[in-house]
């Protein structure tokens, strides 16, 4: 009601005198609300009918309407929205129309409310700058979508102990479902550990697994490492394995039809980013302890609504979510455009093998706290390391992984001359003194070792007193050569000593095959 000078003195007069409602309402155009109202307030004043005709109209107004007032006060304190649209529309800022609000209703508490806030401002900017506020109507279902992002502030304000720099501090953002039910951790970078952590930390928080993962910046919210495709696709069904949901693509940001439930989002990172960056933390737990409390104000507060966040999230999100049976492993994740040659990948400054058939392709590699695990491009499992931190064991090797050349040189080159002399001492005495012979004879013992290998291998297949004899007659003329001990082995027994392999097939060509 806008009654005009007195005219609340005129209604209270016509119903003192009995006239209806329907009368006082036809005549001054007012409802029944209005004029119970003005009766309530007479009653309440006490003052007799006559003193309130005496009084001078703007006393009578503010005695009924005293909400008026405030509202002319409030117009001496008009924000200055010139300053709060460039505020909100300044690149890279948080900040938005609530809370801007916020800040002015600190300086002007008996300014404007919020409603006549945004209104004026919407004015304004309708006006001056010929905003249209036209968004898409997004359709929500419980429990169904958990939105993750990271926060695009990095307040500095956590202090390095060991350097004293003041290093950015990274948060990771989610939201969920019909209640929008918020959540946040703060870490000191965005790899992929720290994404898998947030994201198993945000699921153990609501105690349940939404049906969708929807990471709003797919580059962003992967291992800043590498920027692969490969890791993408391989953390995401990693994700997927394990919760048994189903990772969606980010949603277009043009045109921008975003589920309104974003909105907390940008809300979120405001008010945690404004309440971090007024402290210095000397850990990362201390900052979380700030993003808890945030988190947990804003989910219980009714500020524009009726019920909370979080009493919608307990009664439709959380009985939709599925059971939530863990949380997931925390991975470090490379990714291997190609295995080299070497058939070893690199990570902190170790070598782990692989199939040497590998050579040439791509590769996941999954680092644990205790484990590397290998994955080819489609996310099958190729091998298990056991992970290795010493400094001094550069390369983890599996034989199996081999190809049989390299087996073998490994196998010559794990041996020293004591080893090959206990081999030699089981066939008997003439051919330990043989070997140990050889062994002497080179300028260094090591440069033997392939023909000490040669001769007690040949020697397995033949009986000892044979190979026996043959050693006590090379030593005889004095003949401690690896040439002379096969051609005698061979003499003895048909010439089959120096073939150590036989490729007799009738499937297998022959060298004249190849004659150009």
């Amino acid at each position: 009601m806008k009654p005009k000078s007195l005219q609340e003195v005129r209604v209270i007069e016509l119903r003192l005198k009995g006239i209806s409602y329907s009368t006082v309402k036809g005549r001054y155009r007012i409802g029944d609300g209005t004029i119970k109202k003005l009766m309530a307030i007479y009653e309440e004043l006490g003052y007799e009918l006559a003193e309130l005709k005496a009084k001078e109209p703007k006393e009578v107004e503010s005695l009924f309407f005293p909400e008026r007032d405030k509202e002319r006060k409030a117009e001496e304190d008009i924000p200055d929205f010139e300053k709060v649209y460039e505020r909100i529309n300044r690149q890279g800022s948080k900040a938005n129309l609530s809370y801007c609000f916020q800040e002015y209703s600190k300086e002007h508490p008996n300014g404007y409310s919020y409603s006549r806030y945004c209104a004026l401002f919407s004015k304004y900017a309708k006006e001056n700058h010929g905003l249209e506020n036209v968004r898409m109507a997004a359709e929500r279902k419980p429990g169904e979508k958990m939105y993750i992002d990271w926060m695009w502030d990095k307040p500095e304000v956590l202090v390095d102990s060991g350097t004293g720099e003041i290093r950015k501090v990274h948060v990771l953002v989610t939201t969920l479902g019909v209640s929008s039910l918020g959540f946040a951790e703060c870490f000191e970078d965005e790899k992929s550990p720290s994404f898998l952590k947030g994201v198993s930390d945000a699921v153990a928080y609501y105690g349940g697994v939404a049906a969708h993962f929807v990471p709003d910046n797919m580059k962003t919210a992967i291992a800043k490492n590498t920027r692969d495709i490969l890791v993408v696709n391989t953390l995401f069904k990693d994700l997927e394995r394990h919760y048994g949901t189903v990772v969606l693509p980010p949603p277009p940001r043009k045109p921008t039809g975003k589920p309104s439930v974003e909105n907390y989002v940008r809300t979120l990172e405001t008010h945690l980013c404004e309440r971090l960056k007024e402290h210095l933390f000397y850990s990362i737990d201390e900052a979380n302890s700030i993003a808890l409390k945030v988190v947990d104000e804003l989910n219980r507060s009714t500020f524009r609504r009726k019920v909370s966040r979080l009493e919608i999230f307990e009664k439709i999100d959380k009985p939709s979510l599925k059971k939530f049976d863990g949380s997931f492993s925390t991975w470090d994740y490379k990714a291997v455009a190609r295995v080299p040659n070497n058939y070893h990948i690199e990570y902190d400054s170790h070598y782990y093998s692989v199939p040497f058939a590998m050579w040439d392709k791509p590769a996941i590699l999954k680092a644990g706290s205790s484990e590397i695990v290998i994955c080819d491009s489609d996310n099958c499992l190729i091998c298990k390391h056991k992970r290795e931190y010493s400094s001094w064991k550069r390369y983890i090797t599996v034989d199996e992984h081999m190809p049989k050349s390299h087996q073998y040189s490994k196998l010559l080159n794990s041996k020293d001359g004591s080893y090959y002399r206990s081999w030699a001492r089981k066939f008997g005495s003439d051919l330990y003194a043989f070997i140990d012979l050889l062994l002497r004879k080179a300028d260094h013992e090591e440069q033997a070792y392939r023909s000490v290998l040669g001769i007690l291998s040949k020697c397995e297949k033949y009986p000892y007193s044979s190979v026996n004899s043959i050693a006590r007659a090379c030593i005889d003329k004095g003949r401690i050569l690896y040439s002379a001990f096969v051609s005698a082995l061979d003499e003895e027994h048909g010439g089959d000593a120096g073939k150590e392999y036989s490729h007799n097939h009738k499937n297998i060509r022959g060298k004249e095959n190849y004659r150009q």
